[in-house]
């Protein structure tokens, strides 16, 4: 089965990132964490991603698109990077998720893949 594992960092985490004293640390334990996703085999697809001050939200109303720029202060924390993983259960996802260097600074959200529904005709 298929999980997507969402990694939400607060700002100070997200701050260690470009810190000289912080970012070593920081980016040895995500260094680690996804090398030991990739020698297990487990790994669909997964991209970490830039800092929110980068984001941009789009909405439509009343046919007009609006556009806002980051960063999004209403959000305490935001979404780092994500993988999409294959393992055998939720069981097996939550373990994966729990070793994630967030998961004791902000939280690790898992999800399983919602597969498209087979298309008329399909075979």
């Amino acid at each position: 089965m298929q999980y997507m594992i969402m990694f939400f960092e607060n700002a100070e985490e997200i701050a260690k990132r470009d810190s000289p004293e912080a970012s070593p640390a920081y980016w040895g334990a995500w260094g680690a964490y996804v090398q030991g996703l990739h020698q297990s085999g487990v790994v669909v697809n997964g991209d970490g991603l830039h800092p929110p001050h980068t984001a941009t939200r789009v909405s439509t109303k009343q046919g007009k698109r609006h556009v806002q720029d980051g960063p999004h202060p209403d959000a305490k924390e935001h979404l780092g990077g994500y993988f999409v993983i294959e393992v055998k259960d939720l069981d097996a996802a939550l373990e994966i998720a729990a070793r994630s260097p967030n998961a004791s600074a902000g939280y690790t959200e898992i999800r399983p893949v919602l597969s498209p529904p087979a298309r008329p005709g399909a075979a």
